[in-house]
């Protein structure tokens, strides 16, 4: 169904809060996690993200959809996100090179969503109240049956979501170099894989639930790779971990991103925890503890790992993040392997961190050595 730019859209938050504005995308209800993006562009890039997955994405960056929609910039093969909120949405654009208008996008994807919101009002609400689930409709009007349903939304602690946005079977993506990564597919965004392929890495890339030891070990990879995601690192762990404990019994490089560093450090016994808020954007600075360094990064998380649960013996903390004091690197003691809570891939987002994709091929390259 075709919406007229002044239907109008409700979005209710668990606590009670309420804010009227009109509807973009399709018309429906959805609802989710409720979190923020201060990202001043790559909307597209976001919106396909699959550690997005089950979260209404709020955009702090007033104008939204003003360059139109590219298929090049996808992420993933469909969107992630389950509804979008943002204070002035463009029904037009102006680029040529695009493919198209992002309201087009939207109902394509059977996205809803909702604009004219004072967007800047709840980042402020969230940041002082903490993350919590809400619900936008523009066919259900009624403010009080909206935070009832917010409030029964299924929270996103103790959530696996990431067998909701996995490939079904494993696929290799071939380069000319003469490395072999395999690759755990979380919910792994195309940029990641870019990166690898870009450095002479041949992907075999294998959905996140499945019993693949045999296979790995015919195919014999040269190092393993454990991707982003969403949901909940605690939830992912009844499975994942098993393939984790394998690829460290091998002894080659592993490298985790995200979802993956998460469950790199659970396999060390080192817990997660459920952040107030979390951070996404592409202007959070981390500082590079073994050079000093700080870095402008990407980032996308609401969990993160347990700074109070650290083992010396196991890890070392490699980044820091200068805002809060969290924990974005880990290199681990017991076996060759490095991870960092936030993006290196950085789309959207600047490209300080993308040494980390040459220092696990630097680590590739003498395994291969030691091997010879």
């Amino acid at each position: 169904m075709s919406l007229n730019p002044r239907d109008k859209a409700i979005i209710a938050l668990s606590d009670g809060t309420v804010e009227h504005g009109f509807a973009i995308g399709k018309k429906g209800t959805t609802g989710g996690e409720l979190c923020f993006n201060t990202s001043m562009v790559g909307y597209q890039e976001i919106f396909t993200d699959p550690s997005y997955y089950g979260q209404l994405m709020m955009m702090t960056y007033p104008h939204i959809g003003n360059y139109g929609t590219m298929s090049r910039d996808d992420e993933a093969r469909r969107v992630m996100i389950s509804g979008l909120i943002v204070r002035s949405f463009s029904w037009e654009h102006s680029n040529p090179q695009a493919d198209g208008n992002l309201q087009e996008y939207l109902e394509r994807n059977n996205i809803v969503g909702i604009t004219g919101v004072d967007t800047r009002k709840l980042v402020r609400h969230i940041r002082s109240k903490g993350v919590m689930n809400a619900v936008i409709s523009s066919e259900e009007l009624d403010e009080d049956v909206l935070v009832q349903k917010a409030k029964d939304w299924d929270d996103m602690v103790g959530l696996e979501l990431a067998t909701e946005v996995t490939r079904q079977e494993p696929e290799t993506v071939h380069s000319d170099g003469p490395f072999k990564v395999a690759a755990f597919d979380y919910g792994i965004k195309q940029s990641i894989i870019d990166n690898f392929v870009k450095r002479g890495c041949t992907l075999r890339i294998f959905p996140a639930k499945g019993d693949y030891k045999e296979e790995l070990k015919k195919w014999n990879p040269d190092g393993f790779f454990f991707s982003n995601g969403p949901g909940d690192p605690d939830a992912t762990s009844e499975y994942a971990l098993d393939v984790v404990k394998y690829a460290k019994s091998t002894g080659k490089p592993l490298f985790g991103i995200c979802l993956g560093h998460q469950l790199m450090a659970l396999s060390e016994g080192i817990s997660t925890r459920k952040m107030f808020v979390g951070h996404r954007g592409a202007n959070h600075p981390v500082k590079n503890l073994e050079t000093g360094l700080v870095e402008i990064t990407t980032q996308n998380h609401g969990f993160a790992v347990d700074e109070d649960d650290l083992n010396d013996s196991k890890v070392e903390v490699t980044h820091l993040n200068l805002n809060d004091d969290t924990i974005e690197g880990l290199r681990f003691k017991n076996f060759p392997g490095m991870s960092v809570q936030y993006h290196p891939e950085a789309s959207p987002g600047p490209h300080d961190s993308r040494y980390l994709f040459d220092q696990f091929m630097d680590m590739i390259k003498e395994g291969k050595k030691e091997l010879a």
